[in-house]
């Protein structure tokens, strides 16, 4: 048994930190590399009263660095936030109370203002005290404080994160994509919830926990249907991409003619087709939809006509017509690995629409296709082979 008093001294000791060793230090250099500019930039313009960076800027930057994806740390609550608590700093200033009243008055009606505004900002109740506390250079700039060094340090701050967060391969500013989304515009919910969790059950468990979430709605729903995915392989068993997934496979170049193209897919029977290059990586995949959209899919009349006039080549040199495939495939491309189990795409083949998803191995070359009847197929049988387990013996 585990001695109490050790027991109780670990459970006030926070979890380990989920960002590895890579990520810590790509955040540290980003922060710092971006307040050191930023600092250089407003000294460069003059720094009003001597300002060239206040000291919240370095709560914004942990934010803005090491949690992008929070909706503290987007665009409008970083601006936002900070240059409304500025103001409502100075007018608490303006007001002529005693700074023991003022300054925890800024601190309460700034977090207030960030509310109803929605650009909550923990460094903004700093720059509220800030706007208070920080002496006579300060209080002489006025309500120009909110402008110079806040708005502009909160810009640069901002245009630094934008630059280093996507640079990096974090997704910034951080919009709101949830999985759960119909792509069909109907009303029906997506096939992964109509037996799963649904958003609008999410939506009901964050409105009794009535707080603050330091993570986007989107992210935590990710995560959720992560855990689930996680949880039934554990569960059924772990079927991989290279398991089911076909190898024959008919791919094309980007020069490949158009005309080659659809005679392939009309010979083979298939509705897509991987563009790979000459070291075999997927630079695209074309699908009938392709061909329909550049014959002007919406206007029925004449769609024949069109088509095969799609597939004609011009004769000319240069022409704005489309004459072979890479003109008009598909170019961002969802791939698998060969080791990704299957489950994985479930949600990304039943959600967001996708028939066909090109499989590829260690060094990132074509190896094999999964479509949706390969997937239907597997879990099928991976059931089956479940419920035979557990049938009694005859």
């Amino acid at each position: 048994m585990s001695d109490p008093r050790t027991a109780w001294l670990t459970a006030l000791l926070p979890p380990p930190n989920s960002a590895g060793r890579l990520e810590q230090w790509r955040a540290s250099v980003a922060a710092f590399l971006a307040l050191i500019l930023t600092g250089a930039m407003c000294t460069w313009t003059g720094g009003a009263a001597g300002l060239w960076l206040i000291a919240p800027m370095g709560a914004s930057a942990v934010l803005l660095f090491c949690l992008p994806a929070s909706p503290l740390a987007q665009p409008w609550a970083v601006i936002g936030g900070n240059v409304v608590s500025a103001l409502v700093g100075v007018a608490c200033v303006k007001s002529g109370l005693s700074p023991q009243v003022a300054a925890p008055l800024a601190g309460g009606l700034a977090i207030a203002a960030m509310f109803a505004l929605r650009c909550l900002h923990p460094p903004g109740g700093a720059v509220a005290l800030t706007a208070v506390l920080a002496g006579p250079a300060v209080h002489e700039l006025g309500f120009g404080f909110a402008l110079m060094p806040v708005a502009l340090n909160c810009v640069l701050m901002v245009g630094g994160a934008l630059v280093v967060n996507n640079l990096t391969g974090r997704r910034y500013p951080h919009r709101q994509q949830s999985a759960m989304q119909n792509v069909h515009d109907t009303a029906d919910t997506v096939p992964t919830a109509r037996l799963g969790f649904r958003s609008a059950d999410l939506d009901a468990v964050l409105a009794r926990y009535d707080q603050v979430l330091d993570v986007s709605r989107d992210d935590l729903e990710g995560i959720i249907l992560a855990t689930e995915t996680a949880a039934y392989g554990r569960r059924f068993g772990v079927i991989r991409c290279g398991q089911i997934m076909s190898t024959d496979v008919v791919t094309l170049e980007f020069g490949t003619a158009l005309a080659d193209a659809w005679r392939l897919m009309r010979h083979h029977q298939v509705h897509a087709l991987p563009v790979l290059n000459r070291a075999r990586r997927v630079i695209g995949i074309v699908t009938q939809t392709d061909f329909l959209r550049h014959s002007d899919l919406d206007v029925y009349s004449g769609l024949g006509k069109r088509l095969r006039a799609l597939l004609q080549r011009s004769g000319l040199t240069h022409t704005d017509k489309p004459e072979v495939v890479g003109q008009i495939m598909t170019a961002k491309v969802a791939t698998a690995h060969v080791q990704t189990p299957i489950v994985e795409l479930v949600p990304v083949m039943a959600n967001a629409g996708l028939h066909h998803i090109p499989v590829v191995d260690d060094e990132d070359r074509f190896a094999g296709i999964v479509t949706q009847s390969d997937l239907v197929a597997a879990l099928y049988q991976g059931r089956l082979s479940e419920l035979a387990e557990l049938a009694p013996a005859a």
